[in-house]
């Protein structure tokens, strides 16, 4: 499993102060807006920058971080990924995982035990997370949800009860 999952996208600069302009990718701006660590990726691994002060602001995390106090030193962060360590962030609801552990995953009929393909991504429309399965005939989508998705099993797969037409000509 990965030890540093993505978090969010710094996407501008706040301030002469150097604040930073983070989109959380978390659950909630909380969740990133609690971690005291933030962690960058460099060509030899993943740098630690401390969080001094951290909060929201129009929807994303305002944070401020040690070593970068004006504009100047805030700039070259624009377009950064940063990424949180696993350990780090609070522990998941029963029944969650993170997305980073269900890519790959293989996509099997619950009841048949037929595999439609791998989950290649996840992204969210707001009424429910949407699983795109890489199938041999191409992408398939499928609403992430309890009717659809019957068990999900880190070891074996994502086992889901597809309706009619969802994955028929595979």
């Amino acid at each position: 499993m990965e030890q540093y999952l993505e978090a969010g996208l710094i996407v501008n600069t706040h301030g002469i102060d150097g604040g930073l302009m983070i989109k959380s990718y978390c659950d909630t701006n909380e969740i990133l807006a609690g971690l005291k660590t933030l962690w960058i990726k460099k060509k030899d691994g993943f740098a630690p920058i401390k969080v001094t002060r951290a909060g929201q602001h129009r929807g994303m995390v305002l944070a401020h971080v040690e070593g970068v106090d004006d504009l100047t030193k805030a700039i070259p962060y624009k377009n950064t990924t940063v990424y949180a360590k696993r350990e780090d962030l609070p522990p998941l609801a029963e029944g969650a995982h993170y997305i980073v552990d269900l890519i790959g995953l293989p996509v099997i009929n619950a009841e048949s035990g037929k595999v439609y393909g791998t989950l290649a991504d996840v992204s969210n429309t707001g009424a429910s997370d949407i699983y795109e399965v890489s199938t041999e005939k191409g992408p398939r989508y499928m609403p992430a949800v309890p009717e659809f998705v019957r068990e999900i099993d880190l070891g074996r797969g994502i086992f889901i009860v597809p309706i009619e037409g969802m994955f028929d000509e595979i």
